[in-house]
């Protein structure tokens, strides 16, 4: 299915003002537990955007994704890039990870739902755990279950299905099967062999991505929640009520 949205996946959101804002606070985190010379797994990788940044704060990257496609998009993007030779590519699902002959690796990052569609946490958790190395950060970027915004948005167009469709154990969307762990349960999965570091909001009081088409036309509004939601991110009940949660844990 993934292969089927790649090329427009930029345009859809990394490019867009909302997406870029959400990338941004992600990446705020990562500088903060990243170092230059860090090798850093990254699954989930898509286009590339995230491990184009990874690389050019000076770190060497290992950059995956179960889709073909989404591989030779941030090939294309990262080719014309100087940072191109600290990355490398290689199609592999989260299922696989155990496999994986790489590593360990320094810290790792799944951002914008990739988590969401693995159906075995535990198994994801300790498949990661042996391929990084002790003290190190893991930055996952996972959808949650209660998104008032998504909630108001969706009643307010009369789809009352679509602004509850979280509260569902998971849900099937276009061939993949999607679940909305809670920090609680994301946390639990991932035990004995992470503790938990912060967690933190990455759209709770800014709106959805998919409202972009909407709200782009009031910029000084959006810029202010923005601002709010960063001061603010690792508040109750910001991070229980967001699009995304920033769980970061150590590897023990």
């Amino acid at each position: 299915m993934f292969d089927s949205v790649a090329e427009a996946y930029d345009g859809q959101f990394t490019h867009t003002r909302i997406g870029a804002a959400m990338r941004a606070a992600v990446w705020a985190r990562c500088a903060a537990r990243f170092r230059p010379g860090f090798r850093i797994l990254e699954m989930n990788c898509g286009t590339g955007e995230d491990a184009g940044w990874l690389a050019n704060q000076g770190m060497q990257v290992l950059a995956t994704d179960i889709s073909a496609r989404m591989i030779e998009v941030a090939h294309r993007k990262l080719d014309a890039q100087p940072q191109r030779a600290a990355v490398q590519f290689r199609r592999l699902a989260w299922e696989e990870l155990g496999g994986l002959d790489a590593g360990p690796f320094d810290g790792m990052l799944s951002n914008f739902g990739g988590l969401n569609c693995v159906s075995d946490l535990k198994g994801a958790a300790c498949a990661l755990a042996g391929r990084l190395r002790p003290g190190a950060t893991a930055i996952l970027c996972i959808m949650g279950p209660h998104v008032p915004w998504e909630w108001l948005w969706f009643l307010a167009r009369g789809r009352p299905a679509a602004a509850f469709r979280r509260l569902h154990r998971s849900r099937e969307w276009a061939g993949v099967t999607i679940r909305y762990p809670s920090i609680g349960a994301a946390t639990a999965a991932f035990a004995p062999g992470f503790r938990p570091l912060r967690v933190s909001a990455i759209g709770a009081l800014l709106p959805p991505p998919y409202t972009e088409g909407t709200l782009r036309r009031y910029p000084r509004l959006l810029d202010t929640l923005e601002r709010i939601e960063r001061r603010f991110e690792t508040r109750w009940p910001l991070p229980r009520l967001a699009d995304h949660y920033l769980l970061e844990l150590e590897r023990v």
